[in-house]
């Protein structure tokens, strides 16, 4: 199929839904059944040395406000994303047991701008987007400075599909993105996907990725990424995505499996200058970062990789998540740090 074909989005829906202050309706609201329910499993007890400080279960009924804020924006991402993000059930729920994010294909318009970089009592031009999908963080609400991070999910699989699991700086001390940092704990595209590079001809790749350094020297090598190949027949299985951040390295694991470890002296940027000891040794991952979940449609990276663009087929998505845990190590001996 064509990308043309498989993207072709002008009027399949008549009408637009704002965002800002209501959630976009679909023209034809669609519904497909939500993801099983996640397997009666916790995470294995944090080894010695670890205390957990944060957690959610997802066994309530709503999102928790406490520990989550849930964003309302047609940015894209800056990667030309093609997801409205909302608030509503239909985007987000939690039910069974589980976090679910959902992409619908209907058609919403809502502010062009991030609500992180929106400017205090000036409304962003509108924009327009094919598909509403779900993101939470908790910025605001919590962050961390060095410790582990465990996330139980169930990803998606189609063209076009890029769910995330990652961390970004509470405060931009460094400058803007990526100078102050961002840390990847778990990224997909078009997973389940026909690829013809991929060993077995389907997208089974899971990356984990650090972005650090000058703007604009950024794509002149200031971020580093690994991959871990699922095994095929478990790309929509349940997995367990991790990392160890340290202040000398940061470590990635899938179900408890080591793929990728990246020391500090492999991300010092030279280029950061007039950064105040002793903080300089560690810039830019010596900073509180939030937690990010979100699951986005489209964009350069998915688009330009495997069969291209947007398969239009099996919507909805959805992202579960069956519970998040966060660790800070009390003893860094006990800890392996």
């Amino acid at each position: 199929m064509t990308r043309k074909a498989m993207l072709c989005l002008a009027g399949v829906f008549a009408g637009l839904a704002a965002i800002a202050g209501t959630a976009p309706a679909a023209a034809n609201p669609v519904t497909a059944p939500a993801p099983a329910p996640a397997p009666a499993a916790a995470s294995a007890p944090a080894a010695d040395g670890w205390k957990l400080v944060f957690a959610d279960e997802f066994d309530g009924t709503a999102l928790d406000d406490a520990k989550w804020h849930a964003y309302q924006d047609c940015w894209g991402g800056g990667n030309k994303e093609r997801q409205c993000y909302t608030k509503r059930a239909d985007n987000i729920a939690v039910h069974d047991g589980a976090l679910d994010l959902t992409a619908q294909f209907e058609k919403a318009t809502g502010p062009s701008e991030s609500e992180d970089t929106r400017k205090p009592g000036v409304e962003p031009a509108p924009a327009t987007k094919p598909f509403t999908s779900g993101k939470i963080s908790t910025k605001g609400k919590f962050t961390l400075t060095y410790g582990r991070v465990e996330v139980r999910a169930k990803l998606p699989v189609g063209q076009g599909t890029w769910p995330a699991i990652w961390l970004l700086p509470e405060k931009d001390l460094y400058g803007p993105w990526p100078a102050s940092g961002e840390i990847d704990i778990m990224e997909a595209v078009n997973l389940g996907a026909k690829c013809g590079s991929c060993l077995g001809g389907m997208e089974n790749q899971i990356y984990g990725t650090l972005h650090y350094g000058s703007p604009m020297h950024h794509y002149q090598g200031m971020s580093q990424q690994k991959a871990f190949m699922l095994p095929k027949d478990s790309v929509s299985d349940w997995h367990t995505y991790r990392v160890d951040w340290a202040p000398d390295d940061v470590t990635w694991y899938v179900d408890g499996k080591v793929y990728s470890k990246i020391k500090l002296k492999n991300w010092r940027d030279t280029l950061q200058n007039g950064v105040p000891a002793p903080a300089v040794r560690n810039a830019p991952f010596d900073r509180p970062f939030y937690l990010i979940l979100n699951l986005a449609i489209g964009g350069e990276w998915p688009e330009s990789h495997d069969q291209g663009g947007v398969l239009l087929t099996d919507f909805p998505k959805h992202m579960g998540v069956d519970w998040v845990h966060v660790y800070t190590c009390e003893n860094p001996a006990l800890c392996g740090q």
